[in-house]
């Protein structure tokens, strides 16, 4: 691992490795230390940590017990419990030519996996490897090629006890698989350790809503960020904005009760930053609202909830948050 900082605007660089951590927890050693409103790069790994790379392999053959190494620790200085992370998302940057995705037994949203048990035989691994076109899209046959949409299939901060999968989206982030952390978008998650401790990681080239087979189109990736911090104040779900939108991610089993946290949330985000009286909120998200599914395969199911910004927030402005474009 290495951290190269110069003087202002250089970013600083952070570059992982060799040894990738596949848990998200306060118990490691940071990586790096990085100040406030600096733009900070960060390198990551694919899903598979670059092992797999041929349509010829089995993933059975190939992975290890574990997925989705992270880029992290970062401790945030200034950070403390009861802070709102803020990060803002300038760049998601893809870093090699071709990308993967595949059949694992046992895993995905349409085969009997450890907490969906049937008596079904695993699905045959297969491996697909996408490569980038003259036009930028990626394609493994001429039958249909996919355009790319850059984002990071995991981000967070790390619990304030436990030790959480890498493969898990929870209250602190996580594996949410959320085609909205992408360029342009600013998101918040709660500070449940001194420094914050962030992660990010298995960055996708695309993904369809739900990731329906558990397997994105994996690729490694550099995502630029600028951190800020909200005192005193937390959130207790992930949020994201837009300059058009505000959304929450929940994650849980069953998958209407993830929907549940994303919009009771957002309820408490237009009552707490926008005026709203509680039961207008609702009204608000009942007849304007929307929402996807960010995946439907992993250990908790992640689905987003968002609805049209109804005007500026009086909070960022006294926060001197600078506006989204």
């Amino acid at each position: 691992m290495s951290v190269d900082s110069q003087d202002s605007p250089a970013p600083i660089v952070v570059k992982p490795g060799p040894d990738y951590p596949y848990v998200y927890s306060r118990y490691l050693e940071p990586i790096a230390a990085v100040p406030l409103g600096v733009p900070v790069e960060i390198y990551t790994e694919d899903a598979f940590e670059s092992h797999l790379h041929s349509s010829e392999q089995r993933p059975s053959e190939v992975l290890g017990k574990y997925l989705n190494p992270q880029s992290g620790p970062i401790f945030i200085e200034g950070a403390e419990p009861g802070d709102t992370l803020v990060v803002d998302i300038a760049d998601v940057e893809l870093t090699r030519d071709w990308a993967v995705s595949s059949h694992i037994p046992g895993f995905g949203g349409l085969t009997s996996t450890t907490f969906t048990r049937t008596l079904q035989d695993p699905l045959p691994e297969k491996v697909w490897i996408y490569r980038r076109q003259e036009d930028g899209r990626f394609s493994y046959t001429d039958k249909f090629s996919v355009e790319p949409h850059p984002f990071m299939g995991t981000m967070g901060t790390a619990p304030d006890l436990e030790v959480l999968s890498a493969l898990t989206p929870s209250m602190h982030g996580g594996n949410m698989d959320v085609r909205d952390i992408c360029a342009g978008r600013r998101t918040y998650f709660p500070v449940n350790v001194p420094g914050a401790y962030f992660y990010t990681g298995d960055c996708h080239a695309a993904q369809g809503d739900g990731e329906a087979c558990g397997v994105a189109l994996e690729i490694t990736g550099k995502v630029t960020v600028i951190f800020g911090l909200i005192k005193g104040k937390t959130v207790t779900w992930p949020r994201i904005e837009s300059a058009e939108d505000i959304m929450v991610v929940g994650s849980s089993r069953p998958m209407e009760d993830a929907a549940r946290i994303a919009y009771a949330e957002l309820v408490g985000w237009l009552v707490e930053d926008y005026g709203f009286d509680k039961w207008d909120a609702y009204q608000y998200i009942s007849q304007c609202g929307k929402m996807y599914v960010g995946n439907m395969v992993d250990t908790y199911y992640s689905v987003v909830g968002g609805v049209r910004k109804p005007g500026p927030n009086p909070a960022q402005e006294i926060l001197g948050l600078p506006p989204l474009n």
